[in-house]
């Protein structure tokens, strides 16, 4: 079987940048346990309002910096911060705008109510990670994405990104966020969720699809593998039902082994008939 080799994480959390919660220490660990493992990895989360940019030494990368990405007819300016988990030897880039994440906090604000841009928030930060990924010429085999922060990104690397050569031959991993999501869906998301390729139709049979909600299962909908932090079967039973490659909830001291694997299995998809048409 074929080996992934370069992992890119993108995730919605992770420790020590946000408190400790399964999520952000799920975004640690998975990465950190992989790298560990001899695979290349790159991670990525927002830089969101509550993080300490002195404490946790978070520069701004000017080369990576100073795009404007276009959403509903509107300009926002992309800045990328980057810093550096010492006792893990790991790097973190972090997606930032003043309008979507460093004057807010994450997926609820101060009344514990859901943002009503958290739709307009995902899509700028799938475009914002791979329009990145793009100027660092690094070309990962698996993309995790982990979070409804990330749920855009299969949909992107399936449709927009599609072509690209940074994109065109990788696998992507999906992880739902286990937040329920009650919010509905703007009024603006078919304008907000188009770019090149990629379409409001692509919402075609996704569950709770007046709902936030519809995110995660559009993550699972275009993702080639599935994992879940927790047991969940309405997730579980969608992806099973879209035949994708699933993997279960694991146990921390597992991460280690059962993710590389996984990453492997999901590479694999195709590569037997590939290998056979150069054969040919």
């Amino acid at each position: 079987m074929a080996k992934a080799k370069k992992i890119l994480f993108i995730v919605q959390e992770m420790t020590p940048y946000v408190p400790d919660t399964q999520i952000s220490k799920f975004g640690r660990e998975v990465a950190e346990s992989t790298q560990a493992k001899k695979r290349e990895i790159r991670s990525f989360m927002p830089k969101w309002g509550i993080i300490n940019e002195r404490r946790n030494q978070l520069h701004e990368v000017i080369r990576l910096s100073g795009m404007n990405i276009i959403i509903d007819e509107t300009d926002h300016p992309l800045i990328i911060k980057v810093a550096s988990i010492q006792s893990a030897h790991m790097q973190v880039y972090f997606i930032d705008n003043d309008d979507y994440y460093s004057k807010r906090k994450m997926t609820l604000d101060d009344n514990g109510a859901e943002y009503s841009d958290n739709a307009e928030r995902a899509v700028f930060y799938a475009r914002g990670v791979l329009e990145t990924v793009k100027k660092l010429k690094w070309t990962p085999d698996i993309i995790h994405c982990q979070g409804w922060i990330s749920s855009i990104i299969p949909l992107y690397i399936k449709t927009a990104y599609a072509e690209e050569p940074s994109f065109r031959d990788c696998r992507v991993v999906y992880t739902p966020s286990d937040m329920p999501l009650e919010a509905p869906l703007p009024d603006n998301f078919p304008g907000v969720l188009q770019f090149r390729k990629a379409t409001i139709e692509a919402m075609a049979g996704v569950p709770s699809s007046d709902k936030m909600q519809a995110l995660n299962f559009l993550g699972i909908k275009y993702a080639d593998g599935v994992n879940l932090m927790h047991p969940n079967t309405t997730y579980r039973n969608y992806a099973k039902k879209l035949e994708k490659l699933y993997l279960g909830a694991q146990k921390p001291e597992n991460y280690g082994t059962a993710f590389p694997a996984f990453y492997d299995k999901v590479w694999s998809i195709g590569k037997e008939e590939e290998e056979e048409e150069e054969e040919d």
